[in-house]
């Protein structure tokens, strides 16, 4: 069966709420408009409104139900339309969601899930294309997940309500319309690892979400010159999986990072530094960084392209470390 990233995830939610009672599904616009994005088109009229709330335009009211729900033993999945509105409710998530099974001593978790679109690339504006998963990685006491395939938009949802703490998954607008071939039963996914997209020798791109397209392309382009790419998908920003980058910058001896957010105290910054200090003597090269240039994303399409990653840039930045510069 051919689903696009957008179905993938309808049908993760259908079949959770159909299998638990418990879960319902809350935000702007998520039950008679179907959602910003039309990801929970339908499910209104599949689940009634009990059940697929739509919500005021408040981040942090909501967001604050959904917390309270979850502790009262419920499973919510809360939509926040984009990411850049998601800081509304940085006070809930950061100062309750994340804290609270610390803070109460283990009494009390948060199982609570919040979905949210993230990334560039559609001349949203700077209101509503930003990348802001890192600062979300940052904090401990939540998940980070970011689905860069069909696959895992199919496979995130379930173990993250399985979890009894908060979870966040930043979706990218970009991998919507992605489309893949999926068996009909949901597929298992780890929310703890990153995954190995593509075996290389000769250098490692490690990216996550909306970046991951391009860097396959990239290691496509960059085998047609002779150099062998290996493509790891983060895919878990919090928990970070050291484990598979570091066996696979030991395999290739070099990394270029691809990040969509921006490059200071970022989590290109952050891999990089694990790599230096775990895996500084297998290196053959300094840790290259490809990330959004440090403004605030712009509107006009030439220039939105020119801030973000592309594949041409990962390119230069892989063939300048293998010598083929």
């Amino acid at each position: 069966m051919k689903l696009t990233g957008r179905e993938a995830m309808r049908q993760a939610m259908r079949r959770a709420m159909a299998a638990d009672d418990r879960v319902f599904l809350m935000g702007e616009d998520v039950g008679r408009y179907g959602g910003c994005f039309g990801v929970s088109k339908g499910m209104l009229e599949e689940f009634g409104a009990e059940r697929v709330r739509d919500t005021p335009l408040s981040e942090s009211a909501f967001v604050g139900a959904g917390i309270g729900a979850a502790m009262a033993g419920l499973r919510p999945i809360v939509e926040i339309m984009t990411c850049n509105f998601s800081l509304l409710a940085l006070d809930q998530i950061l100062n309750n969601a994340a804290t609270l099974r610390h803070m109460s001593d283990g009494q009390f978790g948060v199982p609570l899930v919040i979905r949210m679109t993230t990334g560039g690339g559609r001349q949203l504006a700077a209101q509503h294309s930003h990348s802001l998963e890192g600062w979300y990685a940052h904090i401990p006491g939540i998940k980070v997940l970011t689905p860069g395939t069909v696959e895992d938009f199919a496979g995130m949802l379930q173990p993250a309500l399985d979890d009894p703490d908060p979870v966040l998954i930043f979706e990218h607008g970009a991998l919507y319309n992605a489309e893949a071939e999926l068996a009909d039963s949901a597929p298992a996914v780890d929310i703890t690892s990153a995954a190995l997209r593509r075996t290389g020798t000769d250098i490692t791109l490690i990216t996550y979400g909306g970046s991951l397209p391009l860097c396959l392309d990239a290691a496509d382009q960059l085998a047609a010159d002779g150099i062998s790419a290996e493509v790891v998908d983060l895919r878990v920003l919090r928990p970070l999986d050291d484990t598979t980058v570091i066996a696979s910058v030991s395999r290739t001896h070099r990394a270029v990072v691809v990040d969509e957010g921006w490059r200071s105290v970022g989590i290109a910054a952050e891999v990089s530094a694990r790599i230096m200090e775990q895996a500084f003597w297998e290196l053959d090269g300094p840790v290259a960084r490809v990330c959004t240039a440090e403004v605030p994303l712009p509107y006009p399409k030439h220039l939105e392209e020119a801030a973000l990653p592309s594949v041409g840039r990962v390119l230069d930045a892989a063939r300048e470390l293998v010598g083929h510069g």
